[in-house]
């Protein structure tokens, strides 16, 4: 696990992966365990009402914004400001995992937000047409799928195993999270 000099669990941590593999949950999970601001880029920074893409300038201003802050953890960074949130940040911590199960995963979800009408961000709601459309998620997630895999694996090399955790595996992800529960809580700045 990435450490501060002093020994404590890290404080700004960027959640990176494939469409589907759960980066929003883990994130949340990290807020509640390292009680830490949690940042959901779609919601915050991405997205407006009426899917309306927000400005990249605007998105990469809101961004540095949060991450100028002293702990956060980001559910995900697009890619025109990520490199400045992993520059920022102590830990990165990747989610791997095969195709099947993130698909397996994004189409679970996207079912259920569809089924229930459930608001996304910003009061956007998924639908059938936005689903088989051009911008569909699902059409995302295989066109991202490759590249984001390829971009973990570089950090991971770049960065090295004390900045970048990468996880292969649901199981994997859930042990290490165990053992950021088992540490006393850091206090905090």
């Amino acid at each position: 696990m990435a450490e501060s000099a002093a020994g404590q669990a890290p404080r700004r941590i960027l959640c990176h992966g494939v469409t589907g593999s759960g980066k929003s949950t883990l994130a949340r999970e990290l807020g509640r365990i390292l009680q830490v601001p949690v940042h959901y880029v779609d919601e915050e920074i991405g997205w407006l009402p009426g899917w309306v893409l927000r400005d990249p300038a605007e998105q990469k201003a809101l961004a540095l914004e949060a991450a100028a802050a002293p702990q956060w953890v980001f559910d995900s960074a697009y890619g025109h400001y990520r490199q400045d949130i992993i520059e920022r940040c102590d830990l990165v911590v990747c989610l791997d995992y095969a195709r099947a199960l993130s698909l397996f995963r994004l189409l679970l979800r996207t079912v259920k937000r569809i089924r229930r009408r459930e608001p996304v961000c910003n009061g956007n709601v998924e639908t059938w047409a936005r689903t088989l459309d051009r911008d569909s998620i699902v059409r995302w997630h295989f066109k991202t799928f490759g590249t984001k895999r390829r971009q973990m694996r570089e950090l991971e090399s770049a960065l090295g195993p004390e900045r970048v955790k990468r996880f292969s595996s649901p199981r994997e992800t859930e042990r290490w999270l165990a053992g950021l529960k088992a540490r006393p809580a850091a206090p905090g700045p």
